[in-house]
């Protein structure tokens, strides 16, 4: 009978790590997954970039910025559009006060303001009302925070909320959410904390590639993407999951599994 019972268990324990090693593969994500985060973070970056030289643009004008203490960017066929604005009085438009809009490059803008403002029923207005209702939830940060406004994948909205730089050379990483948001702006469908705390590395001139380990998720999260985009020098960074796998995303903004 001890015999039995023991060649029972040696017959069962190569099942089980055959069973371990399945359950493992189908858990690691899809090369559809993780084009979705790199594509997610790419665009962040390039809204980044436009929000910041259209802002540039519109303070050249001196503008009174109580008439358009909202920007949102917009990418269009031509390029991206960035419109500075507020919601009217009945908050179911949204004023356009100057729109900045991209040129030959993806640092050049030209501003026109429009006088009476124009009004926006569509994207500007329904992300105008996405910004007010993630912050409302968000609360009033300690530090500086950036705003992106993205369509969603199922035409809805992501809101971001990442921590601003404020030294030169230091790219703050973590503390930052994804709220997805209805079409029309007034509700959150779901909210993301992409990372908890801030690490603010000063990664020098001779680093070969960043590290940092998640807690909350298993993946690379967009905002990952957005911050090997934008750093320089441009190095990889190496997330570890929760789950023990660990990725590379790459300074094309590409993610690979290297275990």
């Amino acid at each position: 009978m001890i015999k039995r019972v023991a060649l029972l268990v040696v017959l069962l324990v190569p099942g089980s790590l055959q069973a371990a090693k399945d359950k493992d593969k189908a858990s690691l994500p899809s090369v559809i997954e993780l084009a979705a985060i790199t594509a997610r973070g790419r665009m962040l970056q390039e809204y980044d970039v436009a929000a910041w030289h259209a802002s540039d643009a519109v303070v050249a004008l001196k503008p009174d910025e109580s008439l358009a203490p909202v920007y949102i960017a917009k990418k269009i066929a031509s390029g991206w559009e960035v419109a500075f604005g507020r919601l009217n009085e009945g908050r179911d438009g949204f004023l356009i006060v100057y729109r900045a809009s991209q040129g030959a490059s993806a640092t050049e803008f030209t501003v026109k303001k429009t006088d009476p403002p124009v009004e926006d029923k569509g994207f500007y207005l329904a992300a105008a009302k996405a910004i007010e209702t993630a912050s409302r939830d968000f609360g009033k940060p300690s530090r500086p925070y950036n705003t992106y406004v993205l369509p969603s994948e199922n035409d809805q909205l992501y809101v971001y909320l990442l921590p601003a730089q404020t030294v030169n050379g230091i790219y703050p990483l973590g503390g930052d959410v994804r709220y997805t948001i209805a079409a029309d702006g007034g509700s959150i469908l779901e909210k993301r904390q992409m990372h908890k705390s801030i690490l603010e590395p000063n990664i020098g001139q001779n680093l070969a590639a960043s590290y940092h380990t998640h807690i909350l998720s298993n993946l690379p999260e967009d905002s990952d993407v957005f911050h090997v985009l934008t750093r320089k020098p441009s190095i990889p960074e190496i997330v570890g999951g929760a789950d023990k796998h660990v990725y590379e995303v790459q300074t094309d903004g590409s993610i690979k599994r290297i275990k």
